[in-house]
């Protein structure tokens, strides 16, 4: 299982990276194994601004649709528009090129609350 070392997690298998006050957000490696082959992402919030937990999107499986829950409270500034031809990215690559949106973070002290790799690592049983 991949879980790298230098992102936050939440429980409901998102993962996040922030660069300044700026966070990309995709689903985890255990996230997308559990859903299967990943058919269609959804983001209807781009330029809208959320509190944390709030759904952000939905991501589409071949058995189940999911919700997509935003980790920290903001704005969404960019949806990765290269999943709307090629969802199959969130299954290969869901740390890098599956990356999902990128949120303008309204309170940054909120990513030290999330769940270090090895926190994410125990929740999962890995």
């Amino acid at each position: 299982m991949n879980i790298p070392s230098n992102l936050k997690y939440t429980k409901d298998h998102e993962w996040v990276l922030l660069e300044g006050d700026v966070a990309t957000v995709g689903i985890t490696d255990f996230a997308q194994k559990e859903l299967g082959d990943i058919v269609y992402v959804e983001v209807e919030t781009l330029d809208q601004t959320l509190d944390k937990d709030e759904v952000f999107g939905t991501v589409e499986a071949v058995k189940t649709v999911s919700d997509l829950f935003l980790p920290m409270a903001g704005e969404i500034v960019e949806f990765n528009e290269d999943l709307e031809s090629a969802p199959e990215t969130v299954n290969s690559d869901p740390y890098g090129k599956g990356w999902m949106i990128k949120v303008k973070v309204a309170d940054t002290s909120a990513y030290d609350a999330l769940l270090s790799a090895d926190a994410y690592a125990e929740l999962i049983g890995a």
